[in-house]
């Protein structure tokens, strides 16, 4: 999918630079006109007459474009914004970090910051420690004339640590936030830099941005690797240490969908695990005497306007079974924006992108929402998982299956107009991923890593081997091939389905699961294992080729169980249950662990 191959309005292209193209109707009232004939003023309330008038009068010829609302209108990047500077290679940051004050929550030292993580803050009930810093831009010789920060000595902005599951661990990932009138850097105020040491390439996220920046029909964001330095004088240090590599990555808020050319003033929301589910206790109107902004942002955090009229809206009608999908796509989503950012994710297999890592924006007076790309370094992981001995990201993790847990994603599915639209944008996709394409990029990416990776501070912590990254980065594209070919196939499975917590009840134990779906329409029937181990392989009970989605067996003794259901569908695919037990090899698929205390039921959260 080249850029000669845009979408078309009308007979006009769409070129990036536009976010909406609409033709509005403008009526033109004449409240007077001179009178041909005889030359008097004559009142304009006569149409007849008016039309005329003007039939005396010749026009050129004009066609003018269909015209279109706002609503359900596609989505267009600003394609210049990524031409000012060249993101090619290395930035080169210093940092210098003090003590600040109480009253800007800054009077903590390096030390602090680096040393707490979000569960500790949320232990603590407290706000994410910060301090104060110095952020200067130059090269490998220190600061540069004419960049941001050279020649000061103040604090020119606040430093915390960033992420949530990131910041649990050893090397961290920041956020930078220049001062009030202390300077931008490339236009931005907030820096956020991210290690990415759940991945071993380092340069997934990058790669990614970089390929949206070609898909017209994708927004992406700026991105920049970075060489960072710090100076703790909140320790006594008057040298700068090497923290090695860094991917900068645009925060995405009101600056940055006004630089992207999007509506600053409209809806933003990160989505921090969130299902598309009304939720009608936590996703409540803002002046909702029960509205609860805490739980509110464990969903749906929010980073723009915090009126939500149109976001309950939304899930009122899209919760609601009775109004066909086809009424909910064009006006609460643009099925093009849907498609070609599920398609990038099912090529990349991003797959922790089901209800969450993504970001929801609706521009004012628009009722239409667009899934925007947020954190990509999960993506094309399964040689590196394989090699590292994890299963993340197999079983139902794959193919469409994916986002079958998701309202929103589940409901698009199960639409024929959607699903050829989903195909036709990974196809399109694909032929841009080619062969040439990736492995140009990641041999840039590599000569740009491999000068940072294999030396300390970040070699200490590469997972992998030195021949292992090789590796890793040399069968790029034959996941994207892999990815393809799965997501084909995972029409032709059933989708997966939760199982329910197990009863105990007079002596027996009933369990009972949700029905599964096949696309084919195929009849589906269930396996189901209820073992001592997770591999269920002391099993306890067991049967095949069930109709009905539940089994009552006798009740077991105390202890610790695990109860595995697949459903199978007439051809013999094979699908896991959404539920999974997690060990220290990854998760466990298709499986529940419960436990029977003195004939009683006690679920297990460990897992799904």
């Amino acid at each position: 999918m080249e850029r000669n191959g845009r979408m078309t309005m009308g007979n006009r292209p769409c070129g990036r630079n536009a976010i909406f193209k609409c033709v509005a109707i403008i009526a033109t009232v004449v409240t007077t006109f001179s009178c041909v004939a005889c030359g008097n003023a004559a009142d304009s309330g006569s149409t007849a007459d008016k039309s005329a008038a003007q039939s005396q009068g010749k026009h050129e010829k004009v066609k003018k474009s269909a015209t279109q609302g706002l609503d359900g209108a596609h989505l267009r990047d600003n394609d210049s914004l990524y031409k000012v500077y060249d993101d090619s290679g290395v930035e080169t940051m210093y940092l210098t970090v003090s003590r600040g004050n109480k009253s800007e929550g800054t009077d903590h030292s390096w030390s602090e910051i680096n040393q707490y993580s979000v569960d500790d803050y949320a232990a603590m009930r407290t706000n994410r420690y910060q301090v104060n810093g110095l952020l200067q831009v130059g090269d490998e010789q220190g600061p540069v004339s004419g960049e941001l920060g050279y020649g000061e000595k103040a604090p020119n902005a606040t430093v915390q640590v960033r992420g949530q599951s990131s910041s649990l661990n050893k090397q961290k990932n920041y956020k930078i936030e220049l001062k009030s009138g202390k300077g931008k850097w490339r236009g931005q105020r907030t820096i956020a830099l991210n290690k990415h040491m759940g991945e071993g390439l380092r340069f997934r996220n990058k790669m990614a941005y970089d390929l949206i920046r070609g898909i017209d029909q994708m927004m992406g964001l700026r991105t920049q690797f970075v060489h960072l330095y710090v100076k703790d004088e909140t320790s006594g240090s008057n040298s700068f240490d090497d923290y090695g590599l860094y991917t900068q990555v645009e925060q995405l808020n009101k600056s940055a969908l006004q630089a992207h050319g999007l509506d600053k003033n409209g809806q933003l929301y990160k989505v921090n695990y969130f299902e598309f589910q009304r939720d009608a206790d936590v996703i409540r109107l803002a002046d909702d005497p029960k509205y609860n902004l805490s739980k509110f942002e464990e969903k749906l955090e929010v980073k723009g306007n915090s009126d939500h009229t149109k976001l309950i809206a939304m899930l009122n009608q899209l919760n609601d079974y009775s109004v066909p999908m086809s009424s909910i796509l064009g006006k609460y989503f643009d099925t093009e924006n849907l498609a070609y950012w599920m398609a990038f994710q099912l090529l990349t297999g991003n797959t922790d992108t089901q209800s969450r890592n993504m970001y929801l924006y609706s521009p004012t007076n628009s009722d239409t929402f667009y899934v925007l790309d947020w954190d990509n370094d999960g993506m094309l992981m399964r040689k590196e998982n394989q090699l590292r001995n994890t299963s993340e990201g197999s079983s139902w993790e794959q193919g469409v299956s994916n986002y079958w847990g998701n309202v929103l994603f589940r409901r698009c599915l199960q639409t024929k107009s959607f699903r050829d639209e989903l195909d036709t944008a990974v196809k399109r996709e694909y032929n841009y991923m080619n062969a040439n394409r990736i492995n140009g990029m990641v041999s840039h990416y590599e000569s740009i890593t491999n000068q940072y990776l294999w030396k300390t501070p970040d070699s200490t912590y590469e997972p992998l081997t030195r021949a292992q990254y090789d590796v890793v980065a040399g069968q790029l594209h034959d996941e994207i091939e892999q990815n393809y070919k799965t997501y084909r196939e995972s029409y032709d499975k059933p989708m997966p389905f939760f199982i329910g917590a197990p009863q105990a009840d007079n002596g027996k134990l009933k369990i009972n699961w949700d029905t599964s779906f096949d696309f084919r329409g195929e009849d589906l029937s269930y396996d189901i294992t209820v073992a001592k181990d997770y591999l269920c392989k002391d099993v306890v009970f067991s049967k095949t080729n069930l109709a009905l989605p539940q089994i009552v067996m006798d009740l077991p003794s105390d202890g610790q169980y695990f109860v595995r259901v697949r459903a199978r569908n007439t051809s013999g695919k094979m699908q896991d249950a959404f539920n999974y037990y997690v060990t220290e090899h990854g998760k466990t698929y298709g499986t529940k662990c419960f436990y029977i205390k003195s004939g009683q039921v006690v679920e297990d959260d460990n897992g799904q």
